[in-house]
Order: structure tokens, then C-alpha cells, then sequence
């Protein structure tokens, strides 16, 4: 028999914002608990999730990701939840509380990187906190990329 923990894949990545960094300069990140209902975690669960147009905002002292997607559970039938809905994230008070100050006085932004379960089988958030990247920044950035594309090839070949 196989020991109790060892079926589980540890910090498996659900969904993912991977524009997230090419739009916006990230400066910091957290990890933060989602409040799911039992269909939300099972969809999760299935891997077919997206983030990629989602924010988080604080509104009376609590944080919220908005606009995330988690599809509907089929098997569930009546008891199904709103994919689009409004979920709670879970931070410590003194994390909030830095977050909060951060996109009111600084004018920063709260993006969600991604969506992974951790060793306990707990959905987690990774949330960025960054300040969009203007046009220009981002043509650097797609610059350097291309370079440091086109090095790995003439490494590639040369060797």
C-alpha cells in the first residue's frame, strides 16, 4: 500500500495568467486563500479554469478576485455554482491592510498569477501586485525576448 500523501501531485497549477507579466511590472507577490464552494474545487479540480481577464479589489476592508472563471461542475446539476462569481480571498489582516494601502495611495494594480493546490490540497492564489507596463515597455520587453530567443538558436547552432 502506498503511503497516505503520495497519490496527491504537490502544488499542481490550475489555471494561469501568463500575460500577466508582460502587461504589468510586478513588484511584489502573496499568497492567498480562496473561500470555494464543493463544485468550485471539484471544477478546479478538472483543470479548466481561467484568470486571464481577472483582478482583485479590496471593498470594506475584505479582498475579492472579480471576474475569474471556473466552469460549471456538470455532474452536479442543481447545486452548481455561478462561474463568473465574485470570490473572497483569505489574507492575513497586516497583508490586506499592505495590499489595500498599496493600490489606493501608490495607484497599483492586485493581478492573480495563478491558481495551484499546495501540499495540502488547498486551493491557493499567487497575486501579484504590480503597475501596468506603458506601450513602450512592453516593445522593450518583446525586444529582449526576441534577442534572447535568437542567442539560444546561434548558441544551439554552433555548438
Amino acid at each position: 500500500m502506498a503511503p497516505k500523501g503520495s497519490q496527491r501531485v504537490v502544488n499542481k497549477i490550475v489555471a494561469e495568467n501568463r500575460k500577466a507579466r508582460f502587461n504589468y511590472e510586478i513588484i511584489d507577490t502573496y499568497e492567498a486563500g480562496l473561500v470555494l464552494t464543493g463544485t468550485e474545487v471539484k471544477s478546479l479540480r478538472e483543470g479548466k479554469a481561467n484568470i486571464a481577464e481577472s483582478y482583485a479589489t479590496d471593498e470594506g476592508g475584505e479582498m475579492w478576485l472579480i471576474n475569474s472563471y471556473l466552469p460549471e461542475y456538470l455532474q452536479a446539476n442543481r447545486f452548481n455554482h455561478e462561474p463568473r462569481r465574485r470570490r473572497k480571498l483569505l489574507l492575513s489582516k497586516r497583508e490586506a491592510h499592505r495590499l489595500q494601502s498599496a493600490i489606493n495611495r501608490d495607484g497599483m494594480t492586485l493581478i492573480p498569477l495563478k491558481i495551484y493546490f499546495n501540499d495540502q490540497g488547498r486551493a491557493k492564489l499567487e497575486l501579484a501586485l504590480g503597475k501596468g507596463k506603458k506601450l513602450h515597455d512592453k516593445r522593450e520587453s518583446e525586444k529582449e525576448r526576441d534577442w534572447n530567443r535568437q542567442k539560444s538558436r546561434i548558441m544551439k547552432d554552433h555548438h
